[in-house]
């Protein structure tokens, strides 16, 4: 990093993805799989990517199936469970002031999946840190399809990761809000808001055609298929996780860990879930 200030980082994790149903009714967002790999560990290795390991550097909130997310985390960062119903992005940073504790802030969304070609995650983003003073707000961003919509800043859209000044954290309340109002948008009135560039790939995965989207970029032009996983049937650029049994056919589509494809089925544009929970998006 070359930030001229100390910097923590926090992951977002706490979220419903609801958009994402049924396949968050019994797996947080955060932990879906994208290229077999949880979303959540990929947004720890990016910012472990820039020198930012353990519980005294990381923080990851929780609170849809909370239990899950501690669980899976463990020791690797500190973990900031919100009682009740999540606290939104702003919220879930007002509950982490004292752990923050007077540092800038890393914020990553735990659902963004980035990347970029020949650019390790970590320093993929790491312009995000160049030079920053501590003072202005930074958001990682891409040029917007309609750069005047709703929502865009500067005529970009953001793309998962922000950075904010302690003097923007340190008010922020534990309750309910998010970052555009609280944060994003009172700087930028007040010309303290950069975009920062990102020239990779993005998806948000908030939802299935999005979340499929992001598996097959992971898996390129081929098939990404578990070492732990059987395949006896056909995959046409697919991702199978471990565990999975394919029998049958599936194209452009995912299976999780444990999933069971049959001989006499066929999947595209499709997500098999546990067990034969099946969501499609074509």
């Amino acid at each position: 990093m070359t930030s001229a200030v100390e910097v923590c980082a926090v992951v977002l994790a706490a979220g419903e993805g609801t958009r994402l149903r049924p396949l968050t009714e019994r797996v947080p967002k955060a932990l879906c799989p994208v290229g077999n790999v949880a979303l959540l560990d990929r947004a720890l290795a990016r910012v472990a990517g820039l020198g930012l390991t353990g519980p005294g550097a990381v923080a990851v909130n929780a609170c849809y199936l909370g239990g899950q997310v501690v669980a899976h985390v463990g020791s690797r960062a500190h973990l900031s469970v919100e009682p009740g119903d999540p606290l939104g992005t702003a919220g879930g940073i007002g509950n982490l002031r004292d752990w923050i504790a007077g540092r800038g802030v890393l914020v990553g969304n735990a659902d963004a999946y980035l990347a970029a070609p020949d650019v390790a995650p970590g320093p993929d983003v790491a312009a995000l840190l160049d030079g920053w003073d501590g003072e202005t707000v930074r958001l990682l961003g891409q040029p917007a399809p309609d750069p005047r919509a709703p929502g865009t800043f500067s005529g970009h859209r953001f793309v998962g990761f922000s950075l904010l000044p302690w003097r923007q954290v340190r008010d922020l309340p534990p309750t309910f809000g998010d970052l555009v109002r609280a944060v994003w948008r009172p700087a930028e009135a007040a010309g303290a808001l950069e975009v920062v560039p990102f020239a990779g790939t993005f998806y948000d995965t908030g939802t299935p055609g999005d979340y499929l989207a992001a598996n097959l970029h992971a898996a390129g032009d081929d098939n990404l298929v578990d070492p732990a996983a059987t395949v006896t049937g056909t995959c046409v650029r697919s991702v199978v996780g471990a565990g999975a049994v394919v029998a049958g056919t599936v194209t452009r589509s995912v299976v999780w860990p444990g999933a069971t494809v049959r001989p006499d089925e066929r999947l595209q544009g499709a997500i098999r879930a546990s067990g034969t929970l099946t969501v499609r998006t074509d």
